[in-house]
């Protein structure tokens, strides 16, 4: 049953429909005094890793009075080590409320937590049960918005985020998105049965599509499930140099017994950066965990600068121009790229039913003379605006320049002699990939 209660007795300021976004501070500042909170909504149900029946619920945030007929809309999702946690946690409840009082409308949702032995087997298998409600939940508001628009939803503008397992979970709906990426942990067989990526958490036939992802203290397992494609999804990440459960660059995630390696927010910004995609890294330099989680004075300026650096990027996301509150800030540490691993060895993801480097050779693209001595040239056919990214073995890029024309020529005699992966990718021509060595 749904429980109506709200926040702040202080009434609500009423946004017309018509209201343009971003007028009147909308998104940028907190323009609502009261929060209504409608809990335990059920969004969907699946078993957990006991076997049981689980149903999955929401608590939905929302400014009082507003009659914004297209809002927003942030999923929220709770640390906790995939063995607990609730939607109710401090720092749920806190962000939920103060970006709702921005306009925004915010779900805080449950997903199924728990597994045993604790081994780095099932810990892979935690996160696939909770992406799959996270996406079981995103496939809830499209399915609302397609059919009785009860939470008026824009549907163009999702964002998904959360703190530690939360934020891992939300970075791997947002990324990992062919099963053969996880053969290193999990077997098709055992995908299979346990539902899948999408898995069979509700909502079937509806998008899973995102606009961003906010990362508080969260990693992924492999850096390169972050590529280039039409679909790149914005990311802003938070992370504390000292966190020694999820590390903010790359390493043993531990909370309480060492699972497994992770590549944390730092080996995200960097290959973020490096493949050109939106990205914001906000470092806090010698903080733990999750530091903004807390009641303490230090717990809350914590808070504050979390919720002012992820208002920074949703307004840019929202099409804004307010002056940034909390600009990103200096990065520590380096982030040391390993050599990507796909599924099948190559540059391209045949295994996932990718194109092969054969295949991509067609008439839109040539590249020759490969292999290079001192020069190499692209030739795309046409003139159309491009992206041209050249990455050594361990992923570092050591080539990248736009171009709006169709022949272009690349002077590679500087390159050290080895092997090399070009990407070009633009609107009119997509991604293309292919090996280049250089002698």
């Amino acid at each position: 049953m749904k429980k109506l209660f709200t926040l702040f007795a202080l009434s609500g300021l009423a946004y017309a429909s018509a209201q343009t976004p971003c007028d009147d501070g909308r998104f940028a500042s907190e323009v609502f005094e009261n929060v209504t909170v409608t809990s335990n909504v059920v969004y969907g149900s699946n078993t957990s890793w006991s076997g049981a029946n689980t149903t999955l619920y929401f608590d939905f945030y929302e400014p009082q009075g507003d009659n914004l007929e297209a809002r927003p809309l942030i999923i929220w999702v709770h640390g906790g080590s995939f063995l607990g946690g609730s939607r109710t946690d401090q720092d749920m409840v806190a962000l939920s409320t103060r970006f709702a009082k921005m306009g925004y409308a915010c779900a805080s949702i449950s997903y199924r937590t728990g597994f045993f032995p604790i081994d780095s087997t099932n810990a892979v298998r935690a996160v696939v049960r909770a992406t799959q409600d996270l996406k079981g939940a995103i496939r809830y508001f499209y399915k609302d918005a397609a059919t009785d628009d009860t939470y008026q939803i824009d549907t163009n503008r999702i964002f998904i985020g959360g703190s530690s397992a939360g934020a891992i979970t939300a970075l791997h709906v947002a990324y990992l998105s062919d099963e053969c990426e996880l053969f290193d942990y999990l077997t098709a067989a055992q995908q299979t049965a346990l539902g899948g990526l999408e898995g069979n958490s509700g909502n079937p036939g509806y998008s899973t599509n995102v606009k961003g992802v906010l990362n508080g203290a969260g990693a992924l397992a492999r850096y390169s499930w972050i590529d280039i494609s039409e679909s790149s999804i914005p990311l802003a990440s938070v992370h504390g140099t000292a966190d020694n459960v999820v590390t903010y660059n790359r390493g043993l995630v531990n909370p309480g017994i060492p699972l497994m390696y992770l590549d944390g927010s730092r080996m995200l910004h960097e290959r973020a950066c490096a493949l050109g995609i939106e990205n914001q890294l906000y470092t806090f330099n010698g903080a733990g965990h999750v530091p903004y989680i807390g009641s303490n004075a230090t717990a809350q300026a914590y808070m504050d600068t979390t919720v002012n650096f992820y208002r920074d990027f949703l307004v840019v996301q929202m099409g804004c121009t307010q002056t940034a509150l909390q600009p990103a800030n200096a990065w520590a540490q380096t982030a040391n790229l390993y050599a990507i691993d796909y599924c099948d060895g190559s540059p391209v993801n045949e295994v996932c039913g990718e194109v092969s480097i054969a295949e991509e050779q067609t008439t839109n693209w040539s590249m020759y003379p490969n292999p290079a001595t001192n020069q190499v040239r692209i030739d795309l056919m046409m003139n159309t605006a491009s992206t041209v990214v050249i990455t050594d073995l361990s992923g570092r890029v050591v080539y990248r320049n736009n171009f709006t024309i169709a022949n272009i020529d690349i002077d590679v005699s500087a390159f050290t002699s080895g092997t090399y992966f070009v990407q070009v990718y633009g609107q009119e021509i997509g991604m293309v990939t292919q090996k280049l060595v250089v002698q």
